[in-house]
């Protein structure tokens, strides 16, 4: 199982680095634009982290996709089942990639019911588009977020 999740993070680490990312990138001539989006909340509570994201696209192009990278300050208990189109990339983070996204602002959501290693008081979580199809983004600020989550089973929202 281990050896199955290092290859698959590997895999989604060479596809990441060899598409490159565009964000904060100058995209070549002719590119599209398109402004990538997350949002959500977390929540923590016994150990429990519950995470939902949304990926959106607010345009003015459509994209095939996009992947959001999830860091997590503590360690997840890998072992856990992930939506089909997220995966582990080790044992404190996660990508998820979505299916095509409109340029209406309409997103994909996935829910992540994940447990951290032991009781922890807070974790914290960043959220980050890692590939975009190498569309220009002119509003990067809205697909990156570090989220403080403390322990006391309420939303955090993003």
């Amino acid at each position: 199982m281990r050896r199955a999740m290092l290859v698959a993070s590997t895999a989604v680490t060479a596809v990441v680095l060899s598409a490159g990312s565009g964000v904060g990138v100058d995209a070549a001539p002719g590119a599209v634009e398109a402004d990538v989006a997350h949002h959500g909340d977390v929540s923590l509570w016994g150990g429990r982290l519950a995470v939902r994201l949304h990926t959106g696209n607010h345009g003015p192009s459509d994209l095939a996709g996009a992947t959001a990278r999830l860091g997590f300050s503590v360690p997840v208990v890998p072992a856990r089942k992930l939506p089909d189109a997220c995966l582990w990339g080790g044992n404190q983070v996660v990508y998820c990639q979505s299916g095509a996204l409109r340029a209406d602002g309409r997103d994909s959501e996935f829910l992540l019911d994940l447990r951290a290693v032991g009781d922890p008081a807070e974790v914290s979580v960043d959220i980050a588009t890692v590939w975009n199809g190498g569309a220009d983004d002119h509003n990067p600020d809205n697909d990156k977020h570090h989220v403080l989550v403390p322990a006391t089973g309420d939303l955090y929202v993003y």
